[in-house]
């Protein structure tokens, strides 16, 4: 776990940042959150395993998901209920308290202090993240390589907190019902937006944030400030998680 500060920002998109195709990043909002921890790497399949073996709570835990099979890959084609079931499981094991991370205390941490779309600057490449390199580039980016899938967490440099993969590998649960954007009366300290969504189509109130992007997602949908979602009982192997504990846990 690394220890992330407290502190304000500005979350979702400046009007002028490319790659906001639904206005889901807007309004731009001000933030304060207190200090916290969160995984340094995304959740890994070793680590899925070991508590997968762990007495059930509410759920059983498949010990080896994923499509991509690796100890040091990241755990994917875990549903949100899933993910729930292991920061439970991890929660009784250790008697600490982890969670998943609120979209806005996981946007304050990718951004760690940076203000551009990406927190490496104005882009990406292939470089610096495992994502859809070869397809609609953000800017000008150098001729690229495309993975296709997964790579072992930590294989590209972390952000100014020291975390891992915050861009790409794989997307990542958070705790927050689904909203179509910022408008309407979303938590300003950090927590997790929880209410559902009354604009939202039937199918759609009980989806949940996903944040990253992933091997299969071009630059844009990388973004520090991009949002997405999944219905919470939906497997994909582009979808992980990382966990978090307050920093009194």
């Amino acid at each position: 776990m690394v220890a992330i500060p407290g502190g304000s920002f500005l979350r979702g998109s400046k009007n002028e940042e490319r790659g906001d195709h639904t206005s889901s990043e807007k309004p731009e909002n001000s933030l304060t959150t207190a200090a916290f921890f969160l995984s340094k790497y995304p959740i890994t399949q070793a680590q899925w395993r070991a508590i997968a073996q762990l007495p059930k709570i509410n759920l059983e835990l498949n010990p080896a998901p994923s499509f991509f099979q690796g100890d040091n890959l990241p755990v994917e084609r875990v549903s949100w209920y899933e993910a729930i079931e292991f920061c439970q499981r991890l929660s009784r094991s250790t008697g600490k308290d982890y969670l998943l991370a609120s979209e806005s205390r996981w946007e304050y941490a990718c951004r760690a202090g940076t203000t551009t779309p990406f927190y490496c600057g104005e882009t990406l490449t292939s470089e610096r993240a495992n994502y859809f390199a070869v397809y609609d580039p953000y800017a000008e980016e150098p001729n690229t390589t495309y993975l296709a899938r997964t790579t072992p967490v930590g294989s590209f440099a972390p952000n100014n907190f020291g975390l891992y993969d915050m861009h790409g590998n794989v997307g990542e649960w958070c705790a927050d019902s689904w909203h179509r954007n910022y408008e309407g009366t979303p938590p300003l300290d950090g927590s997790a937006w929880l209410d559902r969504d009354n604009r939202l189509q039937p199918r759609y109130p009980s989806a949940r944030l996903v944040r990253g992007g992933s091997w299969g997602d071009e630059a844009r949908h990388l973004r520090s400030a991009n949002r997405t979602f999944c219905l919470p009982d939906q497997h994909h192997s582009v979808l992980g998680l990382r966990v978090m504990a307050d920093s009194t846990g």
